[in-house]
């Protein structure tokens, strides 16, 4: 592990996750999950950057010039969205950064929320009352999925059950189905994790925990730390087919008829299990 100083201030539009992504407060990730893209950053180890502040102020910057009030779109009604956490899981990775100064900067920020998906149930962070500001969103996979692709993580069950603490605690809480993979029995066991949310979160916030749904993307340079294990999962040319990323990457993706029936039964099935949880988005 190393601490830098983060020289790059760029904020990037997003759509999904939130409205924009932060400049990094790091990069990559002690879980090393098979199919993460923050896999590429293994080589360097886990990098922090040190200067919190800076990286704020660039935040504060950009949302001065944002038009007020916001439109409402999926993100928020409200508030303008901000991923903190798209090179890292920072949830996990909180002890090494100054959190409580972020997480208070979008607490008492009046026009923006700050986000991040994670797989770690941090409970250090239920001290905190982030007034609804801060969203965490848990991805999620069925639990047989997970042992074979993400076996360092927090059990599924953990985290579907610390959907409960963390909004209690003051957080906004959604799941992020993801990423989903299809393989023999996907559908079984995704009905059998669909129950699990059913069973385990309070009825009285259930309108409030949204989903995401993010189908698998792989690559050949992520493809070669694959476990042998994990590759049959991941890589599978029968169903799948190569697309250029808005970055320019050559990414593999399911094939798009065939992805298109992927998301309607997913959908289907998804709604018809858990029809009090919205669907922000799919893809």
């Amino acid at each position: 592990m190393k601490f830098i100083t983060r020289k790059t201030m760029t904020i990037r539009e997003s759509g999904r996750s939130s409205d924009y992504i932060t400049p990094s407060f790091g990069f990559g990730c002690l879980y090393k999950c098979e199919y993460c893209y923050m896999r590429r950053h293994l080589p360097n180890g886990l990098t922090i950057a040190k200067n919190t502040n800076e990286i704020i102020d660039a935040i504060a910057r950009h949302l001065w010039l944002l038009k007020w009030p916001k439109e409402p779109n999926q993100t928020h009604k409200k508030y303008y969205t901000y991923d903190f956490s798209c090179n890292e899981d920072y949830v996990l990775h909180a002890k090494y950064h100054e959190w409580e100064k972020l997480f208070d900067y979008f607490k008492y920020e009046p026009k923006a929320m700050g986000t991040a998906a994670t797989k770690y149930v941090n409970n250090k962070l239920l001290t905190y009352n982030a007034n609804k500001k801060i969203r965490i969103r848990f991805s999620i996979m069925p639990q047989i999925m997970s042992d074979k692709l993400e076996p360092e993580t927090s059990s599924i069950i953990d985290r579907i059950k610390a959907v409960n603490d963390f909004y209690e605690a003051g957080y906004d809480v959604h799941l992020n189905y993801s990423p989903i993979i299809v393989y023999k029995d996907y559908i079984e066991d995704y009905i059998k994790l669909f129950k699990l949310v059913d069973m385990n979160i309070d009825e009285s916030i259930k309108n409030r925990v949204k989903a995401e749904c993010i189908f698998l993307t792989h690559n050949k340079s992520m493809r070669k730390l694959n476990s042998k294990e994990a590759d049959k999962f991941l890589w599978t040319p029968d169903n799948q087919e190569t697309k250029i990323s808005e970055y320019g990457n050559e990414n593999i993706r399911y094939e798009h008829k065939l992805k298109k029936d992927y998301i309607n039964t997913f959908l289907t099935m998804h709604n018809t299990k858990l029809p009090w949880q919205e669907v922000r988005y799919i893809f």
